[in-house]
């Protein structure tokens, strides 16, 4: 396994910050799609990553607001629920992977978090030549709209049995993104999987997703 390789992603002004990690043989390469008021430092994505990297898939932690844009937000609360701003920075840092020499040979997943997973769903629809797989834990993926019934990506979607209201959330949109999706249900698991093992739960069966789905390299 190779260092973290920080990045910054020219896809607005000053470019957004981003870690890559790459094991050695990746077969695949996995963007984060964090939530609402996270970061790339998230300890839950930092954990979920580095199951993935074990697994033999790269992964892409970028932090999708800037700074100046986190300090706004952080009163406001308003730019972590601008699903259309999101998913366009997550297509553009999609097509900056593509071009990376280190990650443009490698099929792409994105895993995205409760706002940030609308956000992947939105960019998956809008890339379906580059985006392969997408998982969403503990997701909002019914805040991408329209956009669900034009996802091709296999999705899963993962949500805690005592998430409840999200639940229901979750089989409205599984329901308008058709046959590409299923619902899994982590028992005992609440919004953020902090109970003891389900985090684990939510790495492992996201790893086995993406190890299935992202099994061949993209051309170059």
């Amino acid at each position: 396994m190779r260092g973290v390789r920080e990045v910054s992603v020219p896809v607005v002004e000053g470019g957004l910050t981003g870690d890559v990690s790459v094991p050695s043989g990746a077969t695949g390469v996995v963007l984060f799609a964090h939530g609402s008021g996270s970061s790339r430092h998230s300890p839950r994505n930092v954990a979920v990553g580095q199951a993935l990297n074990a697994r033999g898939l790269a992964t892409v932690l970028v932090d999708l607001l800037t700074v100046d844009e986190e300090a706004r937000d952080e009163v406001t609360a308003e730019l972590r629920f601008d699903i259309g701003m999101l998913a366009e920075r997550l297509a553009g840092i999609v097509d900056w992977m593509s071009a990376d020499p280190e990650l443009g040979r490698l099929p792409i997943g994105l895993f995205g978090a409760s706002t940030g997973a609308a956000a992947a769903l939105v960019a998956a629809a809008t890339r379906p030549e580059r985006v392969g797989a997408v998982v969403s834990r503990g997701g909002r993926p019914d805040l991408a709209g329209s956009s669900l019934s034009a996802v091709r990506a296999p999705t899963l979607l993962l949500v805690g049995g005592l998430d409840e209201q999200v639940i229901v959330l979750n089989e409205q949109a599984q329901d308008a993104l058709g046959e590409v999706a299923e619902l899994r249900i982590v028992p005992g698991a609440t919004h953020l999987f902090e109970e003891p093992g389900t985090l684990e739960q939510v790495a492992d069966q996201a790893g086995t997703w993406f190890v299935t789905h992202l099994r061949q390299p993209h051309p170059a």
